[in-house]
């Protein structure tokens, strides 16, 4: 179960984000753009053995899923359902099957409009419920080598489409450190509108230290992408992000991170009563920091990146470019500061906890440094406010509200928050939020199946998650 534990010490990347809109349920975020928020990261446990888990210990015989955009192949309420092939304890195969129902009840309907009720009326309904359109089919295959090594193979496909999604994944784990080779082709990306992109083939080598709670951590990736980029649902309307252009890009992130309990209670546990989370037991006042140097390189058409400057602040961090060469190196500062409080055990049947989490992320130090040095320049000067420079050294403000109702039942929010700077004023709003109903499962000391929606994609999933906090 340790290795099932996800965080986010290497640093501000390769964090995945869940997604029913494929049959795996992840995607990836564009490089450089804002972390996903926690209720909608990805697991590390793969989307069959969640299914698995939830259909033999929560008796849940299909697991719903909902996309709210039209232009999606999967539109609407779907339901799935894993088969399992038994073949050996170090050998884990399923079969995945997704029924779209919106696009089931749409043919029905349609059917309906265009024949009379006659006695063939059960022959059609059986034609319309063996059509491919209203499926999704996936194969996973995950073998483990040996307590340390892993390797996973996996295609699915969507309705009629002939192009499969194919993944082959190797990870080894090291006393130390964690190493993934990966292939996908294509793979799920998203940017920070929304939008979603097919990159044709992503291989990857990645390697990061174990997460720890205090202490040093460093992370390495090696990215090829393959191929032009397509936006994955509907027509191209947007700009393709620079960083999916074909290219390799090479990254080394490397990071301080320090945990401090300002406050915790021990006392005050009911005796002989098992928490609901283990990892929520105990009321505490706590805050955490980041603080690392992150350096890219990159060679190809994904390098244009770099030639981007803030015509206020300058570019971000150290950086070259080479454009006969197509070429560039990136060096910049990142840092974190976190904040959580809790009230209560999570032991009583209502209202015994009530937990605040706050994040503040600094994605560039050097254009915080940049930002904080103009406005000391024009408060010298007593000059106007450059909105720019303020922008610079506004962080992204990340709030999580979580809430118990009743025994293992809680409700949260997760909110990230922007502030809008023009002439007329300074106005905060909410970029995006996820909002959440979670279910503890208790005799398994930290794990939770949960309910989530997100306002942004307009999309929702039951998931299975461990060891989170």
């Amino acid at each position: 179960m340790r290795n099932l534990r996800w965080a986010m010490d290497a640093g501000f990347w390769d964090l995945d984000m869940s997604t029913p809109r494929v049959i795996d349920g992840v995607a990836r975020p564009v490089l450089g753009d804002p972390l996903p928020l926690g209720l909608s990261r990805g697991t590390r446990l793969s989307r069959p053995k969640q299914i698995d888990f939830m259909q033999r210990f929560i008796y849940m015989p299909f697991v719903p899923s909902y996309v709210g955009d039209p232009a999606s192949d999967s539109h609407g309420l779907s339901l799935q359902r894993v088969i399992t092939f038994p073949f050996r304890e170090n050998w884990f195969a399923t079969a995945l099957v997704q029924l779209n129902l919106q696009k089931l009840i749409s043919s029905v309907k349609e059917w309906q409009s265009n024949n009379t009720m006659d006695s063939s009326w059960l022959r059609n309904i059986g034609r319309l419920l063996c059509s491919k359109s209203i499926y999704a089919r996936g194969l996973c295959s995950e073998f483990l080598i040996t307590p340390d090594t892993t390797v996973l193979v996996s295609s699915d496909i969507h309705g009629e489409n002939k192009r499969p999604r194919n993944k082959a994944v190797f990870n080894h784990k090291f006393p130390w450190h964690d190493l993934t080779v990966e292939a996908v082709w294509p793979d799920l990306f998203v940017d920070k509108v929304g939008t979603y992109w097919d990159v044709p083939l992503l291989m990857t080598i990645d390697l990061a230290s174990l997460p720890s709670d205090s202490g040093f951590s460093n992370h390495f990736t090696v990215h090829y992408n393959g191929g032009e980029p397509k936006q994955f649902d509907g027509d191209q309307i947007g700009q393709i992000p620079p960083t999916l252009l074909p290219g390799i890009c090479a990254k080394h992130a490397f990071s301080i991170k320090k945990d401090v309990d300002i406050w915790r209670n021990k006392a005050g546990k009911l005796k002989m009563v098992q928490p609901y989370d283990i990892f929520l037991s105990d009321p505490h006042i706590s805050a955490s920091g980041i603080i690392g140097t992150v350096v890219t390189a990159s060679f190809g058409d994904n390098s244009v990146r770099s030639q981007g400057k803030d015509a206020v602040l300058g570019p971000g961090g150290f950086s070259l470019y080479s454009p006969g060469k197509k070429s560039a190196l990136l060096a910049d500062l990142f840092a974190s500061v976190s904040y959580t409080a809790q009230h209560g055990h999570f032991q009583r049947l209502f209202l015994d906890l009530t937990r605040l989490h706050a994040r503040l992320d600094f994605l560039s130090g050097s254009k915080f440094i940049a930002g904080a040095a103009r406005l000391a320049q024009d408060l010298y000067h007593s000059q106007p406010t450059n909105l720019e420079a303020v922008q610079a050294i506004c962080p992204d403000v990340t709030l999580s509200l979580q809430q118990q109702i009743g025994g293992p039942f809680s409700v949260r929010v997760d909110s990230r928050l922007g502030l809008d700077l023009n002439n007329k004023g300074w106005n905060a709003h909410v970029h995006e939020s996820v909002f959440a109903i979670e279910f503890a499962l208790q005799d398994l000391g930290s794990a939770k199946a949960l309910l989530w929606y997100s306002t942004k994609h307009r999309e929702a999933m039951v998931e299975l998650r461990f060891f989170e906090t």
